[in-house]
């Protein structure tokens, strides 16, 4: 509720300016300037410095103390500082706040970037960079929907193009959003440019991680595709597939609302190391990454060989050794078993030389790791890029012989007498010290112990 004014020195309160849409409005548009205050005003006047320019516009009276001044189409002359004051010539009053009034699209866009990236783990720092050809003022920071103040920064002149950087963090889940810059004038510092592109924010590290799983697996043939599923308990309704571009990260989270992502038919582009984020709708707060699920192409290379140096018949708990040859260059060998789940095995060569070739030793086989078996090769410069497959190999361990059964019989029978003489040795021994103890009772008088002479004893004193 507005005051009264003052009886004795005719004084009103100060009015309230306010802008509708709001204080930043592209050029070509329409805004309107409200004035509010007291009764007693008489209706309002819009000043701009000192002149008056309701001329400028067209004047709406929605009450008797609230005026509208509408600018339609919006033009560039009109950013500046605006302030209401009374119509009435008999009342006195202060001006409102000053209003900054700011016309966007004056100059062209400036260009906006994050480095290292924009998608950034909580807890982890950002640099924005805006650049402009032209603007030669101050340059302009906004989150879109942001509640806070836009950020404010002097152009400083560097060689070439001249850009400002605002430094960002430590992350939390607020800086998540869309961002944009803009450049202004030195002379008319409410005239801006048009907004830069919009940049997204991605704040990564806030809820739980998912898991990443290939199916059929992470093995795949030229030409064939491959479902990549993102698994989580935490009720995400969106989820978002990264993959390794180098040491700055991913440079975008592009979410979906199903967690399956269909890659194919595959290609050489399609090999790298991949993992997923879970979400929630229109937000950027996201998970922490998922495990790192690397992605092999097969078909890049002739296939190699692969053979198991003493045979292919292992017996129960007995060793073997598979061996993958190339004939042609190569770095990296792979072995992996048909029908397993396990990600593949992998070495690396230490030396780059003839024979190309890498031994995989297991100790102790069982059947349950006998099987078929094929190996790949590849290169360090495209480590995820596989040669056609080599032959299957199979693999076959014996099953446990009747004489190892029997044997182990044997032994538990033996383990179980040993026990048994144990506790009869025990027993021997606590017997043999309880019996000079019975020994020693004493016998009533005048009984003689059978075999025992008793001699007189005397005393020469």
């Amino acid at each position: 509720m507005w005051e009264h004014s003052d009886s004795v020195t005719g004084t009103l309160p100060k009015p309230n300016i306010s802008a509708e849409p709001g204080a930043m409005v592209p050029k070509g548009s329409r805004v309107t300037l409200w004035c509010e205050g007291s009764l007693h005003a008489g209706g309002f006047r819009l000043y701009k410095g000192d002149v008056s320019v309701d001329w400028e516009s067209d004047v709406l009276q929605e009450s008797s103390n609230k005026t509208g001044f509408v600018f339609e189409p919006v033009a560039s002359h009109y950013e500046g500082l605006y302030q209401c004051g009374p119509l009435s010539p008999t009342s006195s009053s202060e001006r409102s706040e000053p209003l900054a009034l700011v016309v966007t699209g004056v100059f062209p866009p400036p260009s906006l970037s994050a480095h290292p990236s924009p998608v950034v783990e909580a807890g982890g720092r950002v640099t924005l960079s805006c650049s402009s050809e032209t603007a030669r003022g101050t340059f302009h920071l906004l989150k879109e929907g942001g509640a806070d103040l836009p950020l404010h920064m002097e152009q400083r002149p560097f060689p070439g193009r001249p850009q400002v950087l605002f430094h960002v963090g430590p992350m939390n889940a607020s800086h998540g959003g869309t961002y944009r810059c803009y450049g202004s004038s030195s002379s008319y510092p409410q005239q801006w440019s048009e907004p830069s592109n919009p940049l997204n924010l991605e704040v990564t590290g806030v809820f739980q991680a998912p898991f990443l799983v290939a199916q059929p697996g992470q093995l795949v043939l030229t030409g064939d595709s491959l479902t990549l599923q993102c698994h989580s308990h935490a009720g995400f309704d969106r989820f978002a597939l990264a993959r390794e571009e180098g040491p700055q990260g991913p440079q975008r989270l592009d979410g979906q609302h199903i967690p399956d992502f269909l890659l194919g038919p595959m290609n050489s582009s399609h090999g790298g190391r991949y993992w997923c984020f879970g979400g929630h709708s229109r937000s950027h707060i996201w998970s922490a990454p998922s495990n790192y699920l690397d992605l092999l192409v097969v078909g890049t290379y002739s296939r190699p060989t692969l053979s198991a140096l003493l045979g292919a018949q292992v017996p129960w708990r007995g060793n073997v050794t598979l061996q993958c040859h190339s004939d042609i260059p190569a770095e990296i060998f792979w072995l992996s078993k048909e029908g397993s789940s396990a990600p593949p095995q992998f070495q690396w060569l230490l030396y780059k030389a003839s024979p190309y070739q890498a031994n995989f030793t297991f100790s102790a086989m069982t059947q349950e790791q006998g099987g078929s078996y094929r190996c790949y090769s590849s290169l360090s410069s495209a480590p995820h890029l596989l040669s056609l497959p080599s032959a299957p190999l199979q693999l076959l361990v014996s099953a446990p012989s009747d004489h190892t059964v029997e044997n182990a019989v044997r032994m538990a029978m033996a383990a179980l007498v040993l026990v048994v003489l144990g506790v009869l040795l025990f027993q021997a021994r606590f017997t043999s010290h309880e019996e000079p103890r019975m020994q020693l009772t004493r016998r009533p008088e005048g009984e003689q112990t059978p075999g025992t002479v008793h001699l007189p004893c005397t005393s020469g004193l």
